[in-house]
């Protein structure tokens, strides 16, 4: 019996199944029917259960709508950006700063990658109470916390990328006469960009958990702390909606990563095999 032939793959000069269905419907119009088909079952089956234990999309936008309105929710987003920027902007400095020099230095590594190691194995959920009492439960301890859990991504493959250069790019440095300088900032920071990249891209993730996690411990402002207030009154309908802004700010986030990534790194888009 022959074997039947893979869906995936094509002879030469022919396109495979997959590949003539991608040509007919475009990514976006992938993307929006998903979409749109996910949010008409949601609809669908959350009219059907008991609204204290779900809503629906309809119910959701009302309430945002009524969110948007009194004020609650704009500001709830301002305060949490605000403690976001600040946080994972001095989570990518130290990061960044951190994995260039312990990669490059083995002094630096023997000196410090024990302690980060130690740093990063404890979970950071666990520090919360401790940051709260040196801090309070203003803005300084989410900061202090977003900072926490979105270095170590950044820090770990930045670090990782300086450790992976190749030594030939090294040493047609060296034959060109490039001095140590030189050779950080034309060879070896250049090599990294894309581990880089994708260190700030799981930083933002991880940074946006802390932040969640951060104001639901202070429960004083911002979209966990409104989280946490409408979960206790049995809202379901706006508990929702500060969960999906989340959900979009996340997927906004990430994609401003991968903007940034082919802005910096273009050639590794160019190197991709599929």
């Amino acid at each position: 019996m022959a074997k039947a032939a893979d869906p995936r793959t094509a002879l030469p000069g022919q396109r495979s199944p997959l590949a003539m269905g991608a040509g007919i419907l475009s990514p976006t119009a992938l993307r929006v029917g998903s979409t749109v088909v996910l949010v008409v079952l949601w609809e669908f089956f959350g009219r059907r259960v008991n609204p204290i234990l779900f809503s629906y999309p309809t119910a959701i936008l009302r309430a945002g709508v009524d969110l948007t309105a009194s004020g609650e929710l704009p500001r709830a987003i301002l305060t949490s950006l605000q403690n976001f920027v600040a946080g994972f902007a001095l989570a990518a400095v130290v990061g960044v700063t951190l994995g260039l020099l312990v990669g490059r230095f083995r002094l630096l590594e023997y000196a410090l990658r024990h302690i980060l190691d130690a740093f990063y194995v404890t979970p950071q959920v666990a520090l919360i109470p401790l940051v709260i009492l040196w801090f309070g439960l203003g803005p300084p301890a989410k900061i202090f916390i977003i900072f926490l859990v979105g270095m170590f991504p950044i820090f770990y493959n930045t670090a990782d990328g300086v450790r992976s250069l190749g030594r030939g790019l090294v040493e047609v440095a060296e034959a060109y006469g490039a001095s140590e300088r030189q050779q950080f900032r034309e060879v070896t920071v250049p090599a990294t960009l894309p581990h880089i990249m994708t260190g700030v891209r799981l930083g933002i993730g991880r940074s946006l958990t802390g932040m969640v996690v951060a104001e639901m411990f202070t429960a004083t402002s911002g979209l966990g702390a409104i989280t946490v207030f409408y979960a206790n009154t049995l809202d379901t309908a706006r508990l929702f909606v500060p969960v999906i802004v989340l959900t979009l700010l996340g997927v906004a986030l990430l994609q401003l990563g991968l903007s940034l990534e082919r802005r910096f790194a273009p050639w590794k888009e160019t190197e991709r095999a599929w």
